[in-house]
């Protein structure tokens, strides 16, 4: 593991860092205060620090305070290293950030056991971040494909719509529905029709750019918003869409599965965000209805917002 071990006594820091070397540490080095507020706010500093309190430019409690002040994430932890035995010391240190104190001198045996107590809150809090991202991964997340679910690809429109209003841009939408999955189920079972609607996400996802969104908006449908996208730009979108699902079979624990795509597009010029939602929805799956009774496996546009939504 990484280490920061900051302290201005060149012999005292040799000391330590050889010492740390020896338990495995990663460690890195540094002589004044500043010098350790700017490694441990990079990008790949380290976590666990070891600091003098008494440093020149920035002491060890004007560096917890620095470093607390940012609020980073991942957590840092920190122990401060002191001469100071008065217990009025103690305290202002652990009210500046410090997680820890050691007095100097001190035993190698002790501070070892008082930095894998740092390690250990530092993967218990690895830990927490991990299981905090999952929950939020999985409130916005479609369980099956791992696309956004209906309530996130909804925001994100939301969202896009209005950022559209402020840059005066256009945003479309695809509104796309596998065709004939139904008879996917019925004739395959139901676990092949996930994998069809699995391997149909990922073709999504490589068919359009990588700042655009794809959600399952349910079922088999699916919702894609192509922001700043427009005219002829939409009309190549969505054909890389319509080909991506159909270009060749999915490849199936049964079998090769064909599918096809039919998709309703819509394009908004400029929004009125008095406006509910659902109006645009509603174009879209009124241009969706007319490519499934037209054949499917086309895209059908609708008109365009613009008037509506002045």
């Amino acid at each position: 593991m990484k280490i920061l071990v900051a302290d201005d006594d060149p012999v005292s820091l040799r000391m330590i860092e050889r010492m740390l070397q020896r338990s495995g540490y990663e460690v890195v080095t540094a002589e004044n205060g500043r010098q350790a507020a700017n490694i441990l706010s990079s990008p790949d500093g380290p976590r666990l620090s070891l600091i003098d309190w008494m440093m020149p430019e920035l002491d060890g409690p004007g560096l917890c305070r620095e470093v607390r002040s940012r609020n980073d994430e991942p957590y840092i932890y920190i122990l401060l290293l002191t001469s100071k035995q008065s217990s009025v010391d103690v305290v202002n240190g652990l009210k500046a950030g410090a997680d820890d104190y050691l007095t100097k001198p001190c035993a190698p045996a002790e501070l070892e056991a008082r930095l894998n107590t740092g390690r250990r809150i530092l993967q218990l809090e690895d830990k927490l971040v991990e299981a905090r991202e999952e929950m939020r991964f999985q409130a916005t997340h479609d369980v099956l494909t791992s696309l956004w679910n209906r309530a996130a690809i909804l925001t994100l429109l939301r969202g896009e719509l209005s950022r559209s209003v402020r840059d005066e841009s256009a945003v479309s939408v695809l509104l796309c529905d596998l065709d004939h999955f139904k008879q996917v189920n019925d004739v395959h079972g139901h676990l092949v029709g996930d994998e069809v609607l699995q391997a149909v996400s990922e073709r999504l996802l490589g068919s359009v750019r990588s700042y655009d969104a794809v959600g399952r908006y349910g079922g088999e449908e699916f919702l894609v918003v192509l922001s700043r996208c427009v005219g002829d730009d939409l009309e190549h979108r969505a054909e890389e869409v319509r080909r991506a699902i159909n270009q060749s079979p999915i490849q199936a624990k049964s079998g090769p599965i064909c599918t096809s795509v039919s998709i309703g597009a819509v394009t908004v010029e400029h929004w009125d965000e008095t406006l509910p939602i659902e109006q645009l929805l509603s174009q879209a799956d009124q241009a969706l209805y007319q490519a499934k009774a037209a054949g499917r496996d086309q895209v059908v546009y609708a008109n365009s917002l613009e008037a509506v939504a002045q």
